[in-house]
């Protein structure tokens, strides 16, 4: 793997920034090579320093696509850290529940939810399967569930459904494996009854935020660790817009929105945090 100099880590610290909001510094050259260094062979660079210029000299922004989809983290599994999916199950959609069919009996009742960094995807399937699993009469119910997330490679493989075995078996027992997927060769594809559930989109959460709707619970889970200060404060006020009043925020458990902003109630359930939207 071809190492980065001291003056292109320079270059591409900032640069990074302005892509992805990633907050890089100079003892993360190692980040920048292993996740980086195999686009130099992709797009016959010698280094790093032709690597940036290729990507500030392209019209298309395909080398930038390229880079963004390199430097942002995809680590993610069904499931994750599962803490956060009982909190689903047995606080924040119980209440949702108990809260719309007492406000309106007759109507058929509504339930949006976004994934705001979904990266490939597990996040939202997992939410679609608790889904399933919560809620008997799930026809009658209109859901809205959305994940969305900077890289095109990410969206893209969120959007197919297909994982690998080893992706599959990672958070998930051989019973939900076989109620909700399709093996295709060496690949899981998931059921289409999952997949009707879904959308997914590419989105900027440093960006202004066109089109979404609002929704009833925003999961935005270890995304602003990667960022700076100014950049969380930013993203949180986007995340709150897109919120409905009393809407639920659920972050990392390493998160706080301490000094970032004043528009959430904490609430703890459990062992577990999350956001009302004040």
């Amino acid at each position: 793997m071809r190492k980065i100099t001291p003056g292109e880590l320079k270059i591409f610290i900032p640069y990074v920034n302005l892509l992805t909001g990633i907050v890089l510094d100079q003892s993360k050259a190692y980040l920048v090579e292993s996740r980086l260094g195999p686009l130099l062979d992709t797009l016959q660079c010698e280094n790093y320093s032709q690597l940036y210029t290729k990507a500030r000299s392209d019209a298309s922004k395909r080398v930038e696509k390229s880079i963004i989809d390199a430097i942002t983290t995809n680590e993610t599994y069904f499931f994750r850290d599962k803490t956060p999916f009982d909190l689903l199950k047995f606080k924040i959609l119980p209440d949702h529940i108990d809260k719309v069919k007492a406000a309106s009996p007759a109507l058929r009742p509504t339930l949006s939810i976004w994934s705001a960094a979904c990266s490939t995807g597990q996040e939202v399937y997992s939410i679609a399967m608790v889904l399933k699993e919560m809620i008997p009469d799930i026809s009658r119910w209109q859901i809205t569930l959305m994940g969305a997330d900077i890289s095109d490679a990410a969206v893209q493989q969120a959007s197919m459904g297909r994982y690998s075995k080893v992706e599959v078996e990672r958070g998930m027992a051989p019973a939900q494996i076989q109620k909700y997927f399709n093996q295709e060769g060496n690949q899981w594809k998931v059921k289409d009854e999952l997949r009707a559930m879904v959308q997914f989109s590419k989105g900027n959460l440093l960006q202004p935020l066109m089109g979404l709707p609002k929704f009833d619970i925003i999961l935005a889970r270890n995304v602003a660790i990667y960022f700076s200060m100014e950049n969380r404060k930013i993203m949180y006020s986007q995340i709150a817009n897109q919120l409905k009043p009393g809407g639920a925020l659920m972050i990392g458990a390493s998160e706080s929105l301490m000094g970032l902003t004043d528009r959430f109630e904490q609430k703890n359930y459990m062992s577990s945090t999350f956001y009302a939207l004040k």
